[in-house]
């Protein structure tokens, strides 16, 4: 490459990341992640721990990098270490203020009681609870499996405890979103107000998956009842019943303004075009919640370059030098279509704890009280 041609280079990367800067500066720092993942091994008595099937999968290796951690580090300093690094990330990010941090409940057996040997990974709710009050910029999801024998004390205990919604991930927890055994569960997650968060969808991350309980039209049963209903990742991937998950999931949208998504993981290499076609829907950009999925973001399952004829090379190219996997998140899908609307739907959606409600104002004014 002769000097004229890196003379240019520089100067487009430069005037795409002033660019970055100054739209940052314009749009204040008031976004809220949510759906950001931890984990644990069970180091510092947190009580998580990952089945060995896991463990032994390649995927395992994969997922602590992406959290920037080493199994090592967590034995030394405890499972709390990925919140730590999660929440120091996070503060770095120009655009995205805080996340709602997800807990995961394992799978339950005849009894009411967690079934370990059946369970692929576990972050109990009393660890997360505990941990994200020490963050400014955390927040607690819970996760409760309503086959639980005392599924609705729990329910009461992580909302006294400063949850802010409920996640499930269906095909892996065992749980089947249509039982009418649940209505209970459901009507007390009314009552409480807090929104379910659950997996819509295929599931690929784990060894073993029940995919069939990720049929979008499982979640009529909870909707009919009112419930506040998020599908994560809007159901695009998989089929059930002869058809696209995402066509359910339409429907279900059309028949229940309690039903909302998440857009997480849809920049994923193997979600390509998902993030394009949910937007065309108009009508439901009031309904459809920023979230990463992280650390997804950080496996290398994301890249601006997979949309490679969709943008310029400079958008791309300014993209890809954004360093915070938050900021570039937000600016890749911004670049895609994601309207301001989106971004800012979760806080309007969820009841914030009064030091992320503060977070949020202060960060939206420049950091001006």
């Amino acid at each position: 490459m002769n000097s004229f041609c890196l003379a240019a280079t520089a100067f487009i990367l430069l005037f795409c990341l002033s660019s970055r800067r100054v739209d940052a500066v314009e749009h204040g720092k008031n976004i809220i992640d949510i759906h950001c993942h931890t984990a644990g091994i069970g180091a510092g008595g947190s009580g998580c721990f990952v089945s060995p099937a896991l463990q032994n999968s390649w995927k395992y290796r994969i997922y602590l990098k992406a959290f920037g951690v080493t199994e090592k580090e967590l034995q030394k300093e405890g499972d709390s270490l990925i919140l730590r690094r999660l929440s120091e990330k996070l503060a770095a990010s120009q655009r995205v203020a805080a996340a709602v941090i997800l807990a995961m409940d394992g799978v339950v057996n005849d009894a009411g009681e967690l079934d370990t040997a059946r369970t692929e990974i576990y972050i109990p709710n009393e660890f997360l609870a505990r941990e994200v009050r020490r963050y400014p910029n955390l927040m607690f999801g819970a996760s409760v499996n309503p086959y639980r024998r005392d599924a609705i004390q729990r329910l009461e205990k992580v909302a006294d405890g400063g949850a802010v919604l409920v996640k499930w991930l269906p095909s892996i927890q065992h749980i089947d979103p249509a039982d009418k055994r649940l209505v209970p569960f459901y009507l007390k997650l009314k009552e409480l107000g807090l929104p379910l968060l659950t997996h819509t969808g295929e599931e690929s991350s784990f060894t073993r998956t029940r995919d069939e309980l990720g049929d979008p039209e499982r979640l009529r049963l909870p909707l009919s009842l009112g419930v506040t209903v998020i599908a994560a990742h809007a159901a695009s991937n998989g089929r059930n019943c002869g058809e696209r998950n995402h066509d359910r999931f339409l429907r279900l949208s059309q028949e229940y303004p309690n039903l909302y998504a998440d857009i997480s993981a849809l920049t994923q290499m193997n979600r390509l075009g998902h993030l394009l076609r949910l937007l065309n829907h108009k009508e439901l950009h009031e309904r459809l919640l920023y979230g990463t999925d992280m650390p997804l973001l950080k496996t290398g399952i994301v890249s601006p370059y997979a949309f490679l004829f969709r943008l310029p090379p400079a958008k791309l190219l300014a993209i890809t030098g954004i360093e915070n996997p938050w900021d570039r998140d937000v600016a890749l899908k911004e670049a895609l279509g994601v309207d301001d609307v989106i971004f800012t739907n979760v806080a309007a959606l969820i009841r914030m704890p009064a030091r992320i409600a503060k977070l949020i104002s202060s960060k939206s004014n420049g950091g001006r009280q």
